[in-house]
């Protein structure tokens, strides 16, 4: 073979094997998925007795346009999720991530997903009545900590812990 066909031959085996692993479905990273970046932001995942509150503010809350983001990516994640449709979170994190299975065996109803704007960003408070799906909350809640970390967010952090949420 002369090295031109070795090249050719070369980077096609190259291309054929970076399209199986795109369609394998890799991980997305965050700035491909959310219209913020990290640094932007703190976001906290409380767990409750009923599922759990995730909290996004901008750290200076007096940037509109990041809480804008925020607040338009959590709204849309919120019904997202009441649908069914968890591929954001799937494209972040991956099919396997714990507790993302279960939670989408739910039928509609079976978990709520409430938004709700904040001065400074947003929240959305998830719960359920069923169990296995407070177990899934939960699971996932310990996964998104630990994948994205827990900041503080001022304010948040124990004002969801009681036995009505």
């Amino acid at each position: 073979m002369n090295k031109l066909t070795m090249v050719v031959a070369g980077l096609l085996i190259f291309s054929a094997s970076v399209l199986a692993v795109e369609q394998a479905g890799p991980k997305q990273t965050h700035a491909a998925v959310l219209p913020y970046t990290a640094e932007q932001t703190a976001q906290t995942f409380t767990k409750t007795v009923h599922g759990g509150v995730q909290h996004v503010v901008a750290k200076a809350a007096d940037n509109m346009q990041v809480v804008k983001a925020i607040q338009a990516h959590l709204f849309k994640t919120a019904g997202d999720f009441r649908t069914g449709d968890f591929s954001v979170t799937e494209r972040l994190h991956g099919a396997d991530m714990p507790g993302l299975a279960q939670l989408k065996k739910a039928e509609p109803g079976d978990i709520r997903f409430d938004y709700k704007s904040l001065d400074n960003g947003g929240q959305i408070h998830y719960s359920s009545e069923y169990p296995q799906y407070v177990q899934a909350l939960h699971e996932w809640f310990d996964a998104q900590a630990s994948e994205h970390g827990n900041a503080p967010v001022p304010g948040h952090n124990q004002h969801h812990l009681t036995p009505a949420e």
